[in-house]
């Protein structure tokens, strides 16, 4: 395993649609960049480290077309990608703070790794987790030990019921849902709502019109995908789940593990084009 160097904007994008759900790591940097070379051998081991992730380099004076519209201004800055979309960043030769961001986007276990065709592939990485909220979560196992398959667990506190709204960094859509739980602790009614100015509270979860409602078997909770109505999850910012009830009917719920399955909207600017032949206003 080693970094590439990018020769120019056609290669950079070449390698990331190679990547496919896997995390690629870019180094933008320069020759004349002090901090640059400091970093650049800690850079290098970093693909026999985490070889589940890609790394790339690229000099910005050999390819400005390609810091420019990455919006690179200073350097190193260190660019994170999955499935050709912009996840994360960060700018300056701070080797701990590189590995951590690594950590955290590179997931465990299988639920960055697996291609599920079409596309599709899990978008946790995507979850911004300062925006995320649950309601009658417990202090000691909150929503966000939910979105990793090691680490913890969420889990109810006064009764069975759970609201929790997720938000993404970016419009993803939403092809369906994984849920690892305990059989008689894990969710088995659940109230589906989108794009929410704000978080519903129980009243309303019960009282309003979801967007699909799911009734999970023993089956599905052992992260087995659960299908959603794909055409009503196609622009999706933020999504709210309500549960209503656990398979056991007791007073604590626990999931273990939610994981979203989709694919992230990837737009594309207009000025990202750049005129190959003829004149402005001149057709084709």
């Amino acid at each position: 395993m080693a970094v590439r160097s990018i020769n120019d904007e056609a290669h950079f994008q070449a390698e990331l649609y190679a990547a496919g759900v896997r995390l690629v790591v870019v180094d933008f940097t320069a020759s004349w960049c002090g901090p640059c070379r400091g970093i650049a051998p800690l850079f290098e081991q970093l693909p026999n480290k985490y070889p589940k992730a890609i790394f790339l380099k690229v000099d910005v004076d050999k390819c400005p077309e390609t810091a420019s519209m990455q919006g690179v201004s200073a350097m190193p800055t260190f660019i994170f990608y999955r499935n050709r979309s912009k996840i994360d960043m960060l700018r300056g030769a701070d080797i701990q703070g590189l590995e951590a961001k690594i950590q955290a986007n590179i997931g465990s276990g299988d639920e960055t790794g697996e291609d599920y065709g079409q596309g599709l592939m899990e978008l946790n990485t995507f979850i911004d987790k300062t925006q995320c909220e649950c309601l009658n979560e417990s202090d000691d196992h909150p929503l966000a030990h939910s979105f990793t398959q090691t680490g913890g667990y969420l889990q109810s506190d006064c009764d069975e019921q759970l609201i929790m709204s997720i938000t993404f960094n970016q419009a993803v859509k939403i092809h369906s849902l994984k849920f690892k739980a305990p059989l008689q602790l894990g969710p088995k009614d659940i109230k589906i709502f989108i794009n929410q100015p704000r978080t519903i509270d129980f009243d309303m979860a019960e009282t309003c019109t979801s967007v699909q409602d799911l009734s999970l078997t023993p089956t599905d909770l052992e992260g087995n995908p659960v299908n959603l109505r794909y055409v009503k999850f196609q622009n999706i910012q933020n999504i709210q789940l309500y549960v209503k009830n656990n398979q056991g009917g007791g007073e604590t719920t626990q999931i273990d593990y939610l994981g979203f399955i989709g694919s992230p909207i990837v737009t594309t600017k207009m000025e990202d084009f750049k005129r190959v032949t003829g004149k402005k206003g001149e057709s084709h």
